[in-house]
């Protein structure tokens, strides 16, 4: 079940990462994403119970996907995240072939049309060819702080058989 819903939630923020086409961010590289089991604290010096300004000191750079209240995810600028609020961030990279990607990028250098993006990491043939890693920091915040810290990955070439099931 946690596979399906990293899956799930991967496909819906494959295309929120689509919509913002022309704006450069920074990516999050492999070795962000590691988080202290023991402490909760992320690469960034980032733990619970930390608040919005430190939390916008490491990661107000990228790309963050919010979540007010369970919502849907939306790209909000940092400034404008409702912290006091019961919300839910998120910073996901794709890494294809160890390398964190621009999915922007790579639709244009490989001429796939953003569409059919998922559809393409998902194939077998690119499977074959390539490794694709879906990571991301998750970040629970309620009362101005942050109650929760995860970070999770999906291997589609491990778990893209999820995705085709449900087609």
């Amino acid at each position: 079940m946690k596979k399906l819903i990293a899956l799930l939630t991967s496909l819906f923020l494959t295309l929120g990462l689509l919509t913002a086409c022309g704006e450069s961010t920074p990516l999050l590289g492999a070795a962000d994403y590691e988080l202290d089991p023991v402490t909760g604290t992320t690469s960034k010096n980032v733990s619970i119970g930390d608040n919005a300004e430190t939390f916008l000191a490491a990661y107000g750079d990228y790309k963050i996907f919010t979540s007010v209240d369970g919502g849907a995810y939306q790209v909000f600028e940092a400034e404008e995240i409702p912290f006091d609020s019961a919300v839910t961030l998120l910073l996901p990279t794709f890494f294809i072939d160890e390398t964190p990607t621009d999915l922007d990028l790579f639709c244009k250098e490989n001429e796939i049309e953003k569409e059919t993006l998922t559809e393409t990491l998902n194939s077998d043939a690119f499977l074959q060819a390539h490794s694709v890693i879906y990571s991301y920091l998750l970040f629970t915040w309620e009362n101005g702080v942050i109650t929760d810290i995860r970070s999770e990955y999906m291997d589609y070439n491990e778990d893209a058989a999820y995705y085709k099931e449900l087609k």
